[in-house]
């Protein structure tokens, strides 16, 4: 999922990183303005448990990595905005530390799993559960929402670099990502859908169970209307 340097051109990344900036500025007054006193040590839980849980890379073909995220979950905890700034710290920690990720593709890889999947994750959640949710539904609308939310930042990430033999090269021999969109779709999201993404729903699913069982007051997804 970490789209390494080199993979991107810059009339692909730019763009990417100056719509993460955007994303991340509203997110970043949004949890100063909107975030609970009582949620903050989450805010910083959070941030540990994606980067712990990402570190967990598994190659896959395409040029890229396949792993669970957290973006859901915490979505549906502490709010899809406060998810974008979790996420996108632990990712650029990732970026600039450890080299999961490349530089250049900071803005890309803060998009697809700290913009796409949250947003994602949270609008699918609310449209499973419905108005009236029991105890299955939510537990449903929680893994769809871990499912299908880490599916649509790997699609996400499969249509950049997928994109890149059309936009950037020199005499038909790409200059970034080699691997067209027949190519790097399949193999993006087809592990996603049968490996990954099961993982982060059942993860999420999980997680959520934990939290309604113990602390059900800080699950944003289900109270976010009277916040």
């Amino acid at each position: 999922m970490h789209i390494p340097d080199g993979y991107l051109s810059p009339q692909t990344y730019l763009p990417l990183f100056v719509a993460f900036a955007g994303f991340m500025a509203a997110a970043l007054r949004k949890v100063k303005e909107g975030l609970q006193a009582k949620n903050v040590p989450y805010l910083g839980m959070a941030a540990a448990f994606c980067f712990l849980i990402q570190m967990f890379n598994i190659p896959i073909p395409g040029g890229t990595t396949g792993h669970a995220v957290g973006a859901a979950i915490i979505a549906l905890i502490l709010g899809p905005w406060t998810a974008v700034a979790a996420v996108s710290v632990a990712l650029i920690i990732q970026a600039f530390v450890f080299g999961d990720g490349g530089i250049t593709a900071i803005g890309a890889n803060c998009f697809n799993m700290a913009v796409v999947m949250p947003f994602t994750a949270a609008w699918i959640f609310a449209l499973v559960k419905g108005r009236a949710p029991g105890p299955r539904r939510i537990s449903l609308a929680a893994f769809l929402s871990g499912y299908l939310g880490l599916t649509a930042a790997a699609l996400a990430a499969a249509v950049e670099f997928g994109i890149q033999p059309l936009i950037a090269s020199e005499g038909g021999r790409p200059l970034y990502a080699p691997y067209g969109l027949e190519i790097a779709i399949p193999a993006m999201v087809g592990e996603h859908l049968v490996i990954f993404s099961i993982v982060e729903g059942v993860l999420t699913m999980l997680v959520l169970r934990y939290f309604l069982k113990n602390d059900p007051g800080a699950v944003y997804a289900l109270y976010e209307e009277g916040r």
